[in-house]
């Protein structure tokens, strides 16, 4: 157990490090600055409840198909 935690808090470091040194992205400011990020933000949410949507149908799906062998 203490290696998987060793490895998870070098993990999160090496990403906290690299992720404070990458420039600003001119193009989400731009966005920002227009009010069209909520638009991004909407359509992201959009196509990942579809996705968990079409996920738990198929579970359901495949739970029935299980339980009538």
């Amino acid at each position: 157990m203490n290696k998987y935690k060793l490895a998870l808090f070098f993990m999160l470091t090496v990403l906290s490090n690299a992720s404070a040194q990458m420039p600003a992205v001119e193009m989400a400011d731009a966005l920002r600055e227009n009010g069209k990020i909520y638009v991004v933000v909407v359509i992201i949410a959009i196509v990942f409840i579809g996705l968990a949507g079409y996920l738990i149908n198929l579970d359901r799906k495949i739970s029935k198909l299980e339980k009538k062998d």
